[in-house]
């Protein structure tokens, strides 16, 4: 069967080679497959790369390596002074793509953004649960069910949100994946003919390029979107060759076989760096890698023993063996390159013996428990696997039998948001917006119990403490309140934090216009290659 495979995903990228051999075509080997093609209901970078950031556009965008935001399809927009009313103008003339499966008949408007939200915010809606055990877990796990009052037509280029409260973070929010925006018409037409499913399957959107096909576990093909209202891309057609083994990867890029690849092995990025057909781009990562205990689950209910379990592992020497040095020691759930980072907050130190005896006072002996490993490369964890091994190997000399398990990347991110899930998961974050929020509460508040708060931690303390930073605009204020929370953190310490890594990019020497982004996605619009 694996032979099978992977002649079929070599015989479909021949196939897309020959078929574009006439166009400018750039191929990236992304690392794994898309979990869909909605970025409203994944929180994944692996399926926004393949999906929100090429087929869709959102009302306003960050700039390129930035997360500064510039106006997307609002092209200008006003606050109220009470912080609680954003009134957008839409962009007019903004065409939505025609594709074999669908040809739209209207601009987009105002009707299509509240679409795009009130999907996400209303229980009733017919689309709330249209992917059978999906869920929009990013609006639900950020609070925005409860935060948008209402999502209302002033005209059909105007719209206006009505908060029920300030949210410093909106705007920045709204720049987000899961703020893409749907064509109201297409969804319309699909629940009229009884394929709501193909929302996710085969999308639609308003950005720079327009999804063709997609055999699953190998080959997506794009083409440029000729109607772009940012202006057509350089490149014709855009392929995402999917090859989960990262020094596949680097063979395929040697080879030519792809021009872009993501999440090199750290032992390859030296031998990268001295091809002189290529050149690797690298920046510190606005990231963090962690490990999740359910502190719904005995005896990880108790802040004593996750912090014991802390203090048995070496994180050094997983950074040192997984990334040989381009990573640091994480301390914090926000990376230090981030404002509001409390770099005063104390650490819990490696010391077998005495997380031996916090153990033994806690009640707590011959341990038994489960470490999930991810089974794809993410840039705050490149060998989940590796990094297991050396907490399990670190875990036994304090008398914890560890299991190591693992599942398909779709359902390892599904199962480990259960409440019920057994043990410790490693996981990680690439900030999305830039802003503390987004780790913070994103992956540690109340209202991400059962989603992206993989730790299923709902402590009022620091949920209060998140809550009030988002409801001042003041940053000094904000930033207080974001350093008070780290220390409820680690003073809990649902998490053992791991490290912030060094992001590479490793491309073709011919390629142009490519910008690494702080928020950890691939973006193609505005890439070039040379003939």
């Amino acid at each position: 069967m694996k032979k099978i495979s992977v002649l079929m995903a070599v015989t479909a990228l021949a196939t897309v080679m020959a078929t574009s051999a006439w166009s400018k075509t750039l191929v990236y080997c992304s690392e794994g497959s898309p979990e869909g093609f909605d970025p409203a209901i994944y929180t994944a970078g692996t399926t926004f790369d393949a999906s929100s950031r090429t087929v869709y556009s959102r009302l306003v965008e960050f700039k390129h390596g930035k997360t500064e935001i510039e106006p997307g399809l609002a092209e200008s927009w006003t606050v109220s002074d009470d912080g609680k009313e954003y009134t957008f103008k839409l962009r007019p003339g903004v065409k939505f793509q025609t594709t074999d499966f669908f040809t739209p008949t209207r601009d987009l408007n105002a009707d299509d953004v509240i679409f795009s939200f009130e999907r996400q915010l209303k229980a009733d809606s017919p689309w709330a649960k249209y992917v059978s055990g999906g869920s929009y877990e990013y609006a639900a796990g950020m609070g925005f069910p409860t935060l948008v009052k209402s999502v209302s037509k002033v005209d059909d280029l105007t719209v206006k949100f009505t908060l029920n409260k300030p949210e410093a973070p909106f705007m920045a929010d709204l720049a987000m994946d899961f703020a893409s925006i749907m064509s109201k018409e297409y969804a319309d037409k699909l629940a009229a003919d009884g394929k709501m499913g193909q929302l996710n399957q085969q999308p639609l959107g308003t950005g720079p390029f327009t999804f063709v096909a997609y055999q699953p576990d190998a080959v997506i093909r794009y083409k440029a979107n000729d109607t772009y209202w940012h202006g057509k891309e350089k490149i014709d057609d855009l392929v995402f060759a999917i090859t989960p083994d990262a020094s596949v990867r680097v063979q395929k890029l040697k080879a030519g076989e792809c021009q872009i690849m993501p999440y090199p092995n750290a032992a390859d990025v030296k031998d990268l760096k001295a091809d002189t057909s290529l050149k690797v781009l690298d920046q510190p990562g606005l990231n963090v890698s962690y490990l999740a205990y359910n502190t719904l689950i005995a005896p990880f209910d108790k802040p004593e023993v996750r912090k014991a379990l802390n203090m048995a592992i070496n994180k050094q020497a997983i950074v040192d063996a997984v990334f040989q040095g381009a990573a640091s020691v994480a301390k914090n759930p926000i990376p230090p390159t981030m404002w509001s980072y409390n770099d005063a907050v104390q650490d819990d130190k490696y010391d077998p013996d005495a997380a031996k005896k916090m153990l033994a006072d806690a009640g707590v002996k011959d341990l038994k428990m489960k470490i999930w490993a991810m089974p794809v490369s993410r840039p705050y964890m490149l060998n989940a696997r590796r990094a297991a091994e050396l907490m399990q190997s670190d875990l036994a000399k304090v008398g914890v039998t560890v299991e190591i398990v693992t599942h398909e990347w779709a359902d390892y991110l599904k199962l480990s948001s259960a409440k019920d899930r057994d043990g410790a998961v490693i996981l990680g974050w690439t900030g999305d917006n830039g802003d503390p929020d987004n780790f913070l509460d994103t992956l540690l508040g109340c209202d991400a119990v059962g989603g992206n708060n993989r730790a299923q931690w709902c402590n009022k303390e620091f949920d209060d403490l998140t809550k009030k930073a988002k409801q001042t605009a003041d940053v000094a204020e904000r930033t207080k309140f974001y350093e008070q929370a780290q220390v409820v953190f680690k003073r809990e310490a649902p998490w053992g934090t791991i490290d912030h890594s060094t992001e590479f990019v490793p491309m073709s020497a011919k390629v142009s216009g490519y910008v690494q982004d702080p928020v950890g996605v691939h973006r193609f619009d505005g890439v070039d290659i040379a003939e």
